[in-house]
């Protein structure tokens, strides 16, 4: 197996604009096995970026600036060193990447994908545990026809496959699934289910 080793990250800066995306500048190293080389003796630039995505995939985030959503840029692949055994080539590789941090009190939409009598459990976007306690939820109650669902005093419902505007309470880095728990609220005005129409192309 490739030699395991982790990303670095040089630096991060917010990007001018009022969003919780983060433009991050990162080293990585990738091992590439030397049966990728070309007929010149090289590894191709292609294999090294595809490895490189496939290493970003399996790590998912990082506490430090979050979800990893996609590279922005490829500025350097550093010359290639052979490992003792001879079977990979390590590349440092510098790169930017765009990255998706929760912040407390950030307005957020997610899809309801599961539903207790103590709360619901949301996804939005490469978030999959948003969870929305019944104590932030005021004036809803469970009920359960069934298929439970969440009442409101004005006949508003959150049932499964409905999509929800919400405000980030509170967030946690969870290292073992590399994930960041999101507490979510609806207190407050504008938030809580939400109808298609007013997604404004926003996917969840």
């Amino acid at each position: 197996m490739s030699p395991k080793k982790s990303a670095a990250i040089t630096k991060g800066f917010l990007l001018p604009s009022r969003t919780m995306l983060c433009e991050v500048e990162c080293l990585q190293h990738v091992s590439i096995s030397t049966k990728d080389l070309d007929k010149t003796g090289k590894i191709p630039a292609s294999s090294i970026v595809t490895k490189l995505l496939k290493q970003l995939t399996i790590y998912k985030a990082l506490e430090e600036f979050g979800y990893f959503l996609g590279v922005t840029k490829l500025k350097a692949i550093k010359n290639g060193i052979n490992h003792d055994s001879k079977k990979y080539i390590d590349f440092l590789v510098v790169f930017n990447c765009r990255t998706l941090l929760p912040v407390k009190g950030e307005v957020m939409i997610g899809i309801v994908h599961s539903i207790n009598r103590f709360g619901v459990f949301l996804k939005s976007g490469p978030m999959k545990v948003v969870y929305l306690s019944t104590r932030k939820m005021p004036n809803y109650y469970f009920v359960d026809e069934g298929e439970p669902v969440f009442l409101s005093n004005d006949m508003s419902r959150i049932e499964n496959d409905v999509v929800v505007r919400f405000v980030v309470f509170a967030t946690r880095w969870n290292q073992r699934t590399r994930d960041i728990r999101v507490l979510a609220s609806i207190e407050g005005e504008s938030l809580g289910p939400v109808s298609s129409a007013g997604l404004d192309g926003f996917e969840v």
